[in-house]
């Protein structure tokens, strides 16, 4: 996927001026050994979890809906990699590499799938509904676009305390042409919130292409009546991914308002478990598994710049997938959740 990254700058006098660049791996700062490492763990880790999820569903071990984050692994993790301490998270109902990115335990996030007890939110919540306020990770939402105002607030938050937060708020291409969205975007912009918008194109909305969709599918250019500076990003590279982040974060950190970063990804699977994909072709999913593939990336640059051994590669790939397995393991024997718990949380 030839991916230009598209940038929109504000002059002195507050009009958007356009500029453009790259966002090739040619072009991106290179990681370090250690980073690289980070980098692939993390990834694989999420990677490693939805197909356990995909399995577990297909078994009848999980109930409801259930979207899985296969392929677009690259965008949380890189956004993560430039956070800071006390950055929150807000995203829709493709969020479990959302949860285990910002160190959610394995264990939680399976369990609230199967709807278990020891659950992230008591096993009430399911796929689409888990928090913690420890992580600073305020959703999982299955209203589409909802989250998109809920985390203006957030950010409304941090300008008002000025603890100098920023709330990295997902969201996708179909969500993107939600009319609360541009309302938030206009608040942001007016009030100088602390916010990225982070808009994880993946192509699809459910089973339609942006193109039936959109009218402007260049989603980065979405903010610019609202003076919104918006950078379109490979998403599918995670150098590209933290490049992009920090530069994105550290401008909204300053005080200078929102930024939108549109994230060119794509899904393998399809946008739910109930989802057979027949709206694109096997040659389009495999082109994109074999040329593009995020994780694939990192792994040829541990073999072929850092010199590990497909062993060190191997080995890394048992541990995730033992956390994973103890993971399912946990969720499939937990308890249930008491009757009782169903009059707790709730507001009055």
């Amino acid at each position: 996927m030839a991916v230009a990254a598209r940038k929109t700058r504000r002059n002195d006098t507050g009009a958007a001026k356009k500029t453009s660049k790259k966002s090739t791996g040619a072009q991106v700062p290179a990681f370090t050994k250690d980073e690289d490492l980070y980098a692939y763990r993390e990834m694989l880790l999420i990677r490693r979890f939805e197909e356990k999820a995909g399995q577990m569903y297909g078994m009848g071990l999980i109930g409801g809906f259930c979207h899985l984050y296969i392929g677009q692994e690259a965008v949380v993790v890189g956004m993560h990699m430039a956070s800071q301490d006390g950055d929150q998270q807000i995203t829709g109902y493709r969020d479990h590499g959302h949860m285990l990115v910002c160190g959610l335990d394995p264990k939680g996030v399976m369990a609230e799938l199967t709807g278990r007890q020891g659950g992230l939110s008591k096993g009430k919540g399911g796929s689409m509904h888990m928090f913690s306020k420890e992580k600073h990770f305020y959703g999982g939402h299955g209203i589409v676009g909802a989250q998109v105002s809920l985390g203006t607030g957030l950010a409304f938050a941090n300008h008002y305390r000025d603890n100098k937060n920023v709330c990295m708020t997902y969201f996708g291409d179909g969500a993107a042409n939600q009319g609360q969205v541009y309302e938030s975007f206009n608040m942001a912009e007016l009030w100088k919130l602390p916010v990225v918008y982070v808009i994880e194109n993946n192509r699809y909305a459910m089973g339609t292409a942006v193109t039936r969709a959109s009218a402007q599918t260049d989603f980065s250019r979405r903010g610019l009546s609202f003076n919104i500076p918006g950078e379109q990003v490979d998403g599918m590279d995670i150098r590209a991914v933290r490049e992009a982040a920090s530069r994105a974060l550290a401008f909204a950190r300053s005080g200078k308002g929102p930024y939108i970063l549109e994230m060119l990804t794509y899904r393998y699977r399809g946008h739910s478990m109930s989802d057979p994909a027949k709206y694109r072709s096997k040659d389009e999913v495999t082109r994109m598994r074999e040329e593009h593939d995020p994780i694939e990336q990192v792994r040829r640059r541990l073999l072929e710049t850092w010199k590990l051994s497909e062993e060190e590669l191997k080995a890394i790939d048992s541990k995730v997938r033992e956390i994973v397995n103890e993971a399912a393991e946990f969720a499939t024997h937990d308890a249930e959740p008491d009757p009782s718990e169903l009059y707790t949380d709730i507001l009055r």
